[in-house]
């Protein structure tokens, strides 16, 4: 879905130093890379969009601007559940409430974060496909390698971002496109025998997303195509799915009957012009009307009041697309939980109007974060999908019961930073001669904890963090005894109203310790400063700070 580093020369010098730092590592994981180069086959010219299986009726194509399934034309009243945004003990609970939705198709991306290098429980895809189609599902496979959908990095494993020289994503760099190649090397395989025309619910497969709201390189998309060919065939549709203007169309489709480009617009818009533009993106007579992103509701980012959207507006705005006879996919048709850390996050006009989202993905959807559907926008939205519906829904489902688990109370045992020596293992311990971000020691997610010792200015100093991303909590401890250590708070740097902060002089019979915890709020899923490493460099009196990292 959619929506600068600068190092003084004090830094240079400040090599020379004999301070030190230790780097904790709260979450350390560690990625290794193997090479993996294939060639890719040149394009290919599919025969049309047109998905059949050898030997019989079934297939789906497109043909007179229509879909058509196993011979018949087909609309797709589609809606987007993410299976890695469900746990796996509820994916079938939550279909079923698509089913009584009216759905008769599951959109969902899938997360190369996710996936490399998890390849099971909520990752297990092809479990997720399969009890799609055993309950009468079709599927549309947006298959990335960028997804967006306020997920970290748009779905990019971050490891990507330790590779130097840096990788361009989302871009026709070499380097970028290998591991790729990679990537769907694995994954492609695996969907093959699940798309329609082998017996399986997949009828089309997404590359890239919105592609035309970030940049203009066509190889890059071509590439993507081609290996999709490669592995899945000439039959499947490929498609790809960007806003419904000219110039967004422009950069992010690919003209001619290789690829078909569906369109993403504004609840409430008036459709018929944007499906009418839809066509001169695609060839004469496949251009079948669909929004591949009808929105239920919205995102919402920490510090926002929950966003909400009028049931009856967003069902009158679905019926006036379906009485067109497009077709539509509600995004979200039920959001689900970001679990973990995978919340990803949004910028504005610059990369420190920094906006996390929340780990909620609720999207204000028909199909509630806990799979209630008692609400009036289900209703509305069921009432609008049964109009257009061949057959009979299946009876309005209940809300889910809950348990009362009654008042739990909790108590103060210690801080976290008191209890370190408890927390970490000291074999386990990274060094370094200056700052790192956590992707270049393999911290991908949570915190990390640098510290320091420095001498103190009578007159107190002062600590620079330019590029924080997202916040550090700073601290600083002296040693007042040999038995006894005291720790303060200072105060916290945040990417979005970054400021120095002043450390005061305090009386120690020792060096002072300095403490920083950073804290991964979520990296950026969209826009241009998608390059989002967590933690460069900070400083002391103008001082760049030299220190060893423990792992």
């Amino acid at each position: 879905m959619s929506k600068h580093r600068t190092v003084g020369s004090t830094c240079a010098s400040a090599m020379a130093s004999s301070w030190s730092f230790k780097l904790l590592l709260v979450l350390l994981s560690i990625v290794s890379l193997a090479s993996f180069f294939p060639a890719l086959p040149a394009l290919s010219s599919p025969r049309g969009h047109h998905s059949k299986s050898e030997g019989g009726d079934r297939g789906f194509w497109i043909a007179d601007d229509k879909f058509w399934k196993d011979g018949q034309p087909f609309q797709i009243i589609g809606g987007d559940l993410h299976y890695f945004r469900v746990v796996p003990q509820y994916w079938k609970d939550r279909l079923l409430r698509a089913k009584a939705l009216g759905l008769n198709t599951i959109q969902t991306y899938v997360p190369w974060n996710l996936h490399e290098p998890s390849p099971d429980g909520m990752a297990d895809i092809e479990s997720f496909l399969r009890l799609a189609q055993e309950l009468g599902f079709l599927v549309m496979l947006r298959a990335g390698p960028y997804i967006c959908g306020e997920w970290d990095l748009g779905g990019f494993p971050a490891w990507l971002l330790n590779i130097e020289p840096a990788l361009k994503l989302r871009s026709s760099d070499p380097s970028f496109l290998q591991l790729v190649d990679k990537w769907w090397g694995v994954l492609l395989p695996k969907i093959l025998p699940l798309l329609y025309s082998k017996g399986g619910p997949i009828i089309m497969v997404q590359v890239e997303n919105e592609f035309g709201s970030y940049g203009d390189d066509q190889p890059y998309l071509r590439h993507l195509v081609a290996l999709a060919r490669r592995y899945l065939g000439n039959e499947i549709i490929l498609y790809t799915t960007d806003g419904g203007s000219r110039d967004l169309l422009d950069k992010g489709t690919i003209r001619g009957e290789e690829v078909y480009s569906a369109v993403d617009f504004s609840t409430g818009d008036d459709p018929w012009p944007i499906f009418q533009l839809q066509k001169k993106y695609n060839s004469r007579g496949k251009s079948p009307p669909l929004i591949a992103e009808f929105y239920t509701g919205w995102l919402t980012h920490w510090g926002e009041r929950i966003a909400e959207t009028d049931a009856n507006f967003t069902a009158a705005a679905l019926e006036k697309i379906l009485s067109l006879n497009a077709s539509a996919v509600l995004y979200m048709a039920h959001g689900g939980t970001n679990f973990g850390f995978f919340s990803g996050a949004n910028t504005g006009e610059n990369e420190m109007d920094y906006k996390a989202d929340l780990t909620s993905y609720d999207y204000d959807a028909p199909i509630k974060e806990s799979g209630d559907v008692q609400n009036l926008k289900f209703e509305a939205l069921r009432n609008v999908s049964q109009k257009y519906s061949r057959g009979s829904l299946p009876p309005f489902p209940s809300n889910n019961e809950r348990t009362r688990y009654g008042p739990v109370k909790v108590s103060k045992v210690a801080s976290l930073l008191e209890l370190l020596h408890v927390l970490h293992d000291p074999m386990g311990v990274i060094e370094r001669d200056q700052p790192v971000p956590m992707e270049s020691i393999g911290q991908l997610y949570g915190f990390l904890l640098y510290t320091s010792e420095y001498s103190q200015k009578k007159t107190g100093s002062i600590i620079s963090i330019p590029k924080v991303h997202d916040r550090a909590q700073v601290f600083i401890q002296c040693s007042l005894n040999d038995n006894e250590r005291s720790l303060r708070f200072i105060g916290a740097i945040e990417r979005w109203s970054n400021r120095e902060l002043a450390v005061p002089y305090i009386k120690c019979s020792s060096k002072v310790s300095l403490l920083i915890l950073v804290e991964n709020m979520g990296r950026l899923n969209y826009g241009p400063y998608i390059h989002d490493r967590k933690m460069e460099s900070f400083s002391i009196d103008g001082d760049c700070i030299l220190f060893h990292l423990t792992i």
